[in-house]
């Protein structure tokens, strides 16, 4: 699909989208290079904070895919920093616009972290002024992939306000996000984590060959959506929570509703999720490097394929899995030496990959999947009450 003629890719709607996905490789690297070129800044900021603040609390938020984001990393940052100094949460803009008070707190130092491909959503922007409003020491780091966009905007010029660009690649024309999340996500990693600067070259570089990788692979993602079907299940835990959430989404956005998702945990999943699965369901499971999570990933896979009603089950995983029957997606050598947060990449590649060739298969518009225009690419109708 990606190697179609242009011409054949505008006939299917999908020529903004499948190029969107199809560059992110090249995307990270560039993500990479912008946050070298701004290191010296990050760290003078970040060093700031801790010189005046013994522990702080960094909120992760946005809108839709921008707060799914957040979901995907806060674990893998609070495993790998000093709780003591620094704490990680992922709270959606839309929660911090309507219920502020639950998550904002005058007398705790805080670092808003605001994820944003336009940077124009309202909800967004109201989040920023609530915290503004309810929190004396706040400071902000602006991740957004539009220069033009109302947040980026507002970030000129504010000394407590660190504004980090993406690739202008990464600002998605297509209806639903892809680049945007990946160069997002990756981002906030490189400056969060208190891993080495090599390890997060060494990653970096590996992610970007284990993308290319799956799509290099799509016939094998073809096979899977030429299959009978119409319910699609992401499973992941930890950070892959955050991950099903997005993964699901984009089949949900892409084919306007034809597909019927669902996202949950590999355990979570058994406490009445489960009965979503039918003979027309695919069930994805995003299984875990981590040795003791994997060992609850391959307890689910055995069950769904013992049971023997789902149309198939597949686990996308960084090395083979033992003692399992079930089928598997199994990146490119090198994948099992990655923490698990960075096999989003490659697999969220697999999940945007599967989304569009659904779309295709259900005859809708990948590019401009909403028939209706009652969903839009910046939400729309959103009235911010004053607070």
């Amino acid at each position: 699909m990606f190697h179609l003629p242009k011409e054949e890719l505008e006939a299917l709607g999908a020529s903004i989208t499948a190029p969107e996905i199809y560059q992110q490789p090249r995307l990270w690297q560039e993500a990479y290079d912008l946050y070298l070129a701004q290191l010296d800044q990050i760290k003078s900021f970040l060093a700031a904070i801790h010189d005046k603040h013994s522990q702080v609390h960094v909120i992760f938020t946005g809108a839709g895919t921008s707060e799914f984001v957040g979901q995907s990393i806060s674990n893998h940052l609070n495993q790998v920093n000093d709780l003591k100094r620094i704490r990680f949460s992922s709270i959606g803009s839309i929660e911090l616009v309507t219920r502020p008070h639950d998550y904002l707190q005058a007398d705790i130092p805080t670092v808003l972290v605001s994820f944003a491909r336009s940077g124009n959503s309202p909800e967004s922007l109201a989040a920023v002024e609530q915290a503004k409003r309810l929190v004396d020491e706040l400071y902000q780091v602006t991740i957004t992939c539009a220069a033009d966009g109302k947040l980026a905007q507002a970030a000129q010029g504010d000394e407590r306000n660190l504004l980090l660009l993406q690739p202008a690649g990464s600002n998605d024309k297509g209806f639903a996000m892809t680049g945007s999340y990946t160069c997002m996500a990756l981002t906030a990693l490189l400056v969060f984590s208190s891993i080495s600067e090599e390890d997060k070259a060494r990653y970096v570089e590996t992610i970007i060959r284990l993308g290319q990788d799956v799509l290099d692979r799509e016939d094998y993602i073809q096979e899977l959506v030429d299959l009978d079907f119409e319910r699609v299940i992401y499973l992941g835990a930890g950070g892959f929570y955050g991950l099903a959430h997005e993964a699901q989404l984009k089949i949900l956005e892409l084919t306007a509703g034809k597909v019927a998702t669902m996202y949950e945990t590999p355990v979570g999943f058994r406490h009445g999720p489960k009965s979503l699965i039918n003979e027309e369901t695919i069930v994805i499971e995003f299984t875990s490097n981590d040795a003791y999570t994997k060992l609850y990933d391959v307890d689910l896979l055995n069950e769904v394929q013992g049971d023997g009603i789902a149309r198939r089950i597949v686990a996308l995983s960084a090395s083979p899995i033992d003692k399992t029957e079930a089928p598997s997606f199994v990146l490119a050598d090198g994948g099992q030496d990655l923490p698990d947060v960075f096999l989003t990449f490659p697999y969220i590649l697999f999940g945007q990959t599967f989304a569009i060739m659904t779309a295709i298969k259900c005859k809708n518009l990948p590019d401009t999947p909403s028939p209706t225009g009652t969903v839009n690419r910046v939400v729309e109708g959103v009235i911010i009450h004053p607070f």
